[in-house]
């Protein structure tokens, strides 16, 4: 069963040749079964995704289904989520159980999906490789020495592994579709605004964006039909109509403008990778696009005025875990001040603390001019060089990553080196664009990734165009040994 895509395992279901309460049992023991060294979930669910199950088969019964109706599903844990605990990868929320459902899992709640339970992830989606998180890091499946990426890891392991049929993920920096390269999987980043981010735990809110990771760009289309939409409790939910993201996934490709970014094929690109995107570039101009190449000037700004801004965020953003609300106390505070800073000292790791205090630092006075406010003339001249890039091209085709999936610890004591792992990433970001990541070939048993970015809104044609890719690869539909 679990070697089915999502789009199979729905018309499964809906043609009852399976029903939802032998799907979501067959997921569980595999999650008993492999997860232990993946270590992909943070919490499961089995009560919760049994009960749902059987809901969902009698839903189906009824005729009242959706796509999405009892196909299991995994979180990534900081949607908030009603009486499963919402934890972000952190110590400081290891006790806290959500009293509401976040507008991405209430959407699938109400399309009768599945929850298995919620993914592991970096702290507070600080970092590129789920290392950071309070509960350890997770492997790949792929070589289980290798980190998934991240901070979106968790979800990408557990799909890459066929522990559930899909997963959400969140994307500030490229936290989507560096881990989607990283494993094989397709992962979208939509638009900023597209998607709701009403009970998701923010990061940095001019950035963060919820998407799918799935194994198939097929999977992700059926995902975002659920997940997009105008919501009135975000005030970043752009009202804009929804797509049908299925409908045109078999388009031609005939005519179609890609631009390969001169400044993201430099010496610091790996070879393999390179290799691997010049072989699909041959593979589009084979389906019938037409590839040109194209600049992005101040691409190479993008990493430090990414590094200001999403900091400068996060220290205004973290400032509410401070002990006495909700979340990590603790132990017998001396008085006000101690109890703040032993609760806030002891319930962050150690990359949270360092990003807080770069954007306290960035934001206190005497400097927000020097750094903030540079960061954000540096932003507005990298959205301008898209702008300018799609009056060329219809959408731009790039790497997820400067090099392969990187051995666990081989980064966790060089920050900088870390955060260079998103040199690719970051821009679409900042940008507000929407972007997808596919498999574009493997080196040394490890997978390779590329991500086509496009205009303001144009999911469903990434989509078509991933999907036209994937029926004339096979990347997609490799699994990893043993799983």
């Amino acid at each position: 069963m679990h070697e089915n895509t999502l789009a199979q395992l729905s018309k499964a279901l809906q043609s009852k040749t399976l029903s939802s309460v032998e799907l979501t049992e067959h997921y569980l023991k595999r999650i008993e079964q492999l997860d232990p060294l993946l270590n992909s979930f943070i919490t499961v669910s089995p009560e919760l995704a049994l009960a749902q199950a059987k809901a969902a088969d009698a839903r189906i019964a009824g005729g009242t289904a959706t796509a999405l109706t009892g196909i299991p599903l995994a979180h990534k844990d900081l949607f908030c989520t009603t009486g499963l605990r919402t934890s972000c990868g952190s110590k400081m929320l290891d006790n806290f159980t959500a009293p509401y459902e976040s507008s991405v899992t209430s959407r699938f709640i109400d399309a009768g999906a599945v929850t298995l339970g919620k993914t592991n992830m970096d702290e507070f989606a600080m970092g590129s490789s789920t290392e950071s998180s309070f509960y350890g890091p997770t492997r790949n499946p792929w070589n289980t020495e290798h980190v998934p990426g991240g901070s979106s890891g968790g979800s990408a392991a557990a799909v890459a592994a066929r522990l559930c049929a899909a997963s959400t993920g969140t994307d500030t920096g490229g936290s989507i579709r560096q881990p989607a390269g990283f494993t094989a999987l397709t992962g979208l980043k939509p638009t900023y605004g597209r998607v709701s981010r009403w009970g998701m735990i923010a990061y940095a809110s001019s950035l963060d964006q919820a998407g799918p990771m799935a194994r198939t760009a097929e999977d992700c289309a059926l995902m975002m039909q659920v997940m997009a939409g105008f919501d009135e409790r975000d005030s970043t939910s752009v009202d804009e109509p929804v797509a049908d993201y299925s409908e045109g996934l078999n388009d031609s490709l005939k005519g179609l403008r890609i631009g390969l970014p001169k400044e993201y094929f430099s010496d610091g690109l790996d070879a393999s990778t390179a290799d691997a995107i010049h072989a699909a570039v041959k593979q589009f101009q084979s389906l019938g696009a037409e590839v040109k190449e194209i600049s992005l000037p101040n691409a190479e700004l993008a990493i430090p005025a990414y590094y200001v801004i999403a900091p400068a965020e996060a220290s205004s953003n973290l400032s509410r875990f401070d002990g006495v609300r909700f979340g990590y106390r603790c132990e017998n505070p001396a008085d006000l001040t101690d109890l703040y800073k032993r609760s806030r000292g002891e319930g962050f790791g150690p990359e949270v603390k360092r990003r807080i205090m770069v954007g306290a630092y960035a934001l206190s006075a005497g400097y927000y001019d020097a750094y903030y406010l540079q960061a954000q003339k540096i932003r507005r001249l990298i959205k301008n060089d898209f702008m300018a890039a799609y009056e060329q091209v219809d959408v731009i085709l790039c790497p997820t990553s400067p090099t392969p999936p990187f051995r666990i610890g081989e980064k966790i004591d060089d920050p900088v080196s870390l955060y260079l792992t998103d040199i690719y990433t970051i821009t679409a970001n900042l940008a507000g664009v929407p972007g997808i990541a596919l498999p574009a070939g493997f080196a040394n048993g490890l997978p390779l990734g590329m991500q086509l970015l496009g205009p303001y809104f144009s999911e469903a044609r990434l989509l078509n165009i991933a999907h036209q890719y994937q029926q004339v690869t096979d990347w997609h539909s490799r699994a990893p040994a043993g799983y």
